[in-house]
């Protein structure tokens, strides 16, 4: 009987520990949906067509360029924080819309269609 229990108290841990490492994931990964927005409210104000920063899509850039891109956390060719534009929880959903949706992903899109 306690060889049981112990196995079942494994189990429950092994649940426990996975169960916490996929929610911290999850906070991590950012809203598509609340991205898109902030892209499209935020960003496209100079990057649409004949903008001052150019015409910027999601398909712009592959996932890992994308990936890259908000790891060095700069804009304007890195001369400027990418946190001078949108807080960083704000980021987090813009990056997971330009990733997801970026030239090499399941899903490309365009902004705006």
């Amino acid at each position: 009987m306690s060889r049981m229990c112990r196995l079942i108290l494994l189990l429950l841990a092994a649940v426990a520990v996975s169960g916490f490492f996929s929610a911290t994931n999850a906070a991590q990964k950012g809203s598509e949906t609340k991205g898109r927005h902030f892209f499209k409210d935020t960003c496209r104000k100079c990057h649409a067509k004949g903008g001052a920063g150019g015409e910027l899509t999601p398909m712009n850039k592959t996932m890992a360029q994308w990936r890259a891109y908000f790891a060095a956390g700069t804009h304007n060719h890195g001369k400027e924080p990418l946190t001078q534009y949108l807080p960083a929880d704000q980021l987090l959903d813009a990056s997971a819309f330009l990733i997801n949706h970026a030239a090499d992903s399941p899903q490309p899109e365009t902004c705006g269609k």
